[in-house]
């Protein structure tokens, strides 16, 4: 059987991260990478990552998609530029028109029919129509504050409220997350960003909150989210920020699902570069009240940018397997870990 064969589009944080981890797994191969950035454009992905070629052959990356990504070339295309299914849009209708699967690092993508159902149900058609399939996952949205939330109600014989509570660092990003959460601006600017929707903050509470309740039968009937500045008191850099003392650091991101008029899915999500110089400690937390009650905690966090880069590298053989279409992480297996030949785990 022929290695399981990959484009990467995007070549930032996230993207090169996937290509250092299927560079260690065995029965993949990278066959493109596209990237826009004239610092990477036309070099060895080897060269970029500072990894020793060996016997691979080489790629170099293409600024130019229509170079990389022909009709059936790879089994999937790993698609990480955008966090919005809009913006996502063009890029994953010309993958999905090569007759290639998609899985989309954009965080509305991980349940888009939460904001955007006429598009989730463009992106479903144009997949089926061309026998491919699409996934838009990640840490969060994707894993850690919905799909593990879903899996805990599974030893739950009622639910009555759930809680989701990530701290996290977002220093392991890169430059798109820094501009949406605001970090390095001042306070007046982070505020006036609010007002206008120039900052986006965590996107992923709407696709969540109703991966969640359409998970477990809870129709949401509606959801809100708020923002307010993280403000640090000492200088902090992350690889991709820089927040000097009295800027923002982070935003502090809390949402509702409301179910039958009430709050029943609360979302709380501070998230900042080097808390740990603020003297803040990151985890996860899950609270679902019911029979039984579970709690569950993880400390210090599920690192963010190793975990988006995992989950969307172990679903991969799920995306082939699966049947044609637009899919979300409730309609797949759960996400494991890779540790043998990938091509074992195709079907």
């Amino acid at each position: 059987m022929e290695n399981v064969k990959i484009v990467i589009w995007g070549f930032g944080a996230m993207g090169s991260g996937m290509a250092r981890m299927l560079l260690t797994k065995k029965g993949v191969d990278i066959i493109g990478v596209c990237d826009l950035h004239p610092e990477r454009v036309n070099k060895s992905i080897f060269e970029v990552l500072g990894i020793e070629k060996g016997d691979r052959k080489d790629v170099v990356i293409k600024g130019d998609i229509n170079e990389v990504l022909t009709e059936k070339c790879c089994d999937v295309c790993l698609c990480a530029t955008d966090s919005f299914t809009k913006k996502a849009f063009p890029r994953l209708k010309l993958a999905l028109e090569k007759k290639v699967n998609v899985i989309s690092t954009a965080e509305e993508m991980s349940y888009p029919k939460a904001q955007n159902p006429e598009l989730a149900a463009e992106l479903n058609k144009i997949a089926k129509e061309n026998g491919v399939t699409i996934l838009g996952t990640g840490i969060n949205p994707g894993m850690i504050m919905d799909l593990l939330v879903v899996c805990l109600t599974g030893c739950m014989t009622e639910v009555k409220h759930v809680e989701a509570k990530r701290v996290n660092s977002l220093s392991p990003f890169g430059p798109a997350v820094m501009e949406e959460q605001g970090v390095g601006i001042s306070v007046d600017k982070f505020n006036e960003g609010v007002k206008n929707g120039s900052l986006a903050g965590h996107v992923g509470f709407a696709e969540s909150i109703n991966m969640i309740g359409d998970a477990i039968g809870w129709k949401v009937e509606k959801y809100e989210t708020q923002m307010s500045p993280i403000v640090t008191d000492v200088d902090r850099k992350s690889p991709y920020g820089f927040a000097k003392a009295g800027n923002v650091a982070g935003v502090n991101m809390t949402g509702q699902g409301y179910v039958n008029g009430e709050v029943l899915i609360n979302m709380i999500h501070p998230q900042q570069i080097e808390p740990e110089m603020a003297g803040v400690y990151t985890g996860d937390y899950i609270t679902i009240k019911g029979t039984p009650e579970v709690n569950m905690q993880i400390k210090p966090e599920v690192q963010g940018g190793l975990g988006t880069i995992a989950v969307c590298v172990n679903m991969i053989p799920h995306v082939i397997n699966a049947a044609p279409g637009l899919k979300t992480m409730i309609d797949l297996p759960v996400p494991r870990a890779i540790m043998g030949d990938m091509r074992e785990m195709i079907l």
